[in-house]
């Protein structure tokens, strides 16, 4: 009897302690996750600062998923925790591409951020790799590494490791050419980024170049941290971790549907769906920060925002370089009065406005990537499982400017139009 008594004591206090324990538990559990609730995502844009959505979160991947599970428990609206569900993902896609998101900060210029710029960039190719209806991230891959090439380039711009007044000089080659064989009305009709270029180049400084370069890297974190996480979550836990997004406002009814179609198999509608993705990246994403490059100290902005695009190169097989879609055509006045036509192989166009951007990619990029996955897929994976690095190194467009340049004043032609093409 003793001992059942003391049994009965042991029991009864073993059920004391625990159930005081658990009454003690659930108010600092609550609490944990209350702390991480209605958080604004204040480091949506990259521009604000280093690291995830918003400093008050943990970027231990156990830890947000252990804080996302308590508050589905607790029947929390996904409203409430959207930015931990960001994290959560953000960090797990940061972590399987080998970056520290912590200590991932755009501003610290391409050296400093190379290594983010390679794993980002081969994690897009790895999806695709791994999943062949992934179009977005296996094109963004592929014109990432012309993309680093390119700042590669401007940093070496920003050191003087070859000198800006020689891009002016050739500037105004072209400008002198075409004055020449069409008079300065034609000179006026060329593109504004062009004229900005042969005007503000002798003055474009390392810190302008250090500022653009900083724009541009916020804007490829920018574009990593959106569409990322939505992969990831794809990938890891299909459409029913992606309607978690939705129902969490971090995207609208418009991407749940794409990602569906994405998911169908039916290309058409996978091709459709990828096109959603990529306006959201180029339309959401990164406009208003191309504009505000380009904006940047009058000319100097537009030039530099002009030389970009003049100078690009996609990767992807059979697509035209932007020199040579809608290059520049001026049409003038002969001076004995017969019409014609002044065509220059220059984009007519600026690469940081979106809609002559959305224009390009749409008409360029889209169908011929498509083209490749659909018809032509083991030569761009072979494309693809080649190492990163020597894929972005192999891109060095910016380098070549003044050549380019120098080469579009020679290959100026003029046309004299027949009564039928001017009508």
């Amino acid at each position: 009897m003793r001992i059942g008594a003391t049994l009965r004591s042991a029991v009864l206090g073993v059920a004391v302690t625990v159930g005081l324990g658990l009454a003690a538990a659930t108010p600092a559990t609550a609490a944990t996750v209350d702390r991480y609730l209605d958080l604004p995502l204040v480091n949506r844009d990259a521009a604000q600062a280093p690291g995830g959505v918003n400093p008050e979160l943990p970027y231990d991947r156990d830890e947000l998923g252990d804080l996302l599970e308590q508050a589905r428990a607790q029947g929390i609206p996904p409203a409430r925790y959207s930015a931990l569900l960001y994290q959560y993902w953000l960090v797990d896609a940061t972590g399987k591409a080998g970056i520290d998101l912590r200590a991932w900060d755009p501003r610290a210029g391409v050296r400093a951020n190379r290594d983010n710029l390679i794993k980002s960039y081969r994690y897009y190719e790895d999806l695709q790799l791994g999943h062949r209806e992934l179009q977005w991230a296996g094109m963004g891959g592929q014109v990432g590494a012309d993309f680093g090439g390119g700042l590669i380039d401007f940093e070496l711009m920003g050191a003087d490791l070859y000198g800006l007044p020689g891009l002016a000089d050739a500037a105004h080659r072209v400008l002198g050419a075409v004055h020449q064989a069409a008079g300065p009305a034609a000179v006026a009709s060329l593109p504004s980024g062009l004229r900005a270029l042969a005007n503000a180049a002798p003055d474009i400084t390392p810190e302008d170049v250090r500022y653009v370069i900083g724009m541009i890297l916020v804007m490829q974190k920018n574009i990593f941290s959106d569409l990322m996480p939505m992969h990831d979550a794809y990938v890891t836990g299909g459409l029913p971790a992606l309607r978690e997004f939705e129902a969490a406002g971090l995207f609208g009814a418009d991407i749940m549907a794409a990602w569906g179609d994405i998911a169908s198999g039916v290309p058409d509608r996978v091709a459709a769906g990828n096109r959603v993705l990529l306006n959201r990246e180029q339309g959401w994403v990164v406009s208003r920060q191309w504009d505000e490059v380009r904006a940047y100290r009058g000319d100097i902005g537009a030039a530099l925002t002009y030389a970009t695009g003049a100078a690009g190169s996609p990767s992807v097989a059979g697509v035209v370089p932007p020199r040579e879609f809608n290059p520049v055509r001026v049409r003038f006045t002969t001076a004995d009065g017969r019409p014609a036509l002044l065509t220059l192989p220059l984009p007519d166009w600026d690469w940081s406005v979106f809609e002559s951007r959305w224009d390009y990619i749409s008409s360029e990029l889209l169908p011929k990537y498509r083209y490749q996955v659909e018809n032509n897929w083991p030569a761009l994976e072979a494309a693809m499982r080649t190492p990163y690095e020597v894929q972005m190194e192999s891109k060095r467009p910016l380098l070549n400017i003044p050549q380019l340049l120098s080469s579009a004043a020679g290959e100026l032609r003029v046309t004299v139009l027949t009564p039928e093409a001017v009508s």
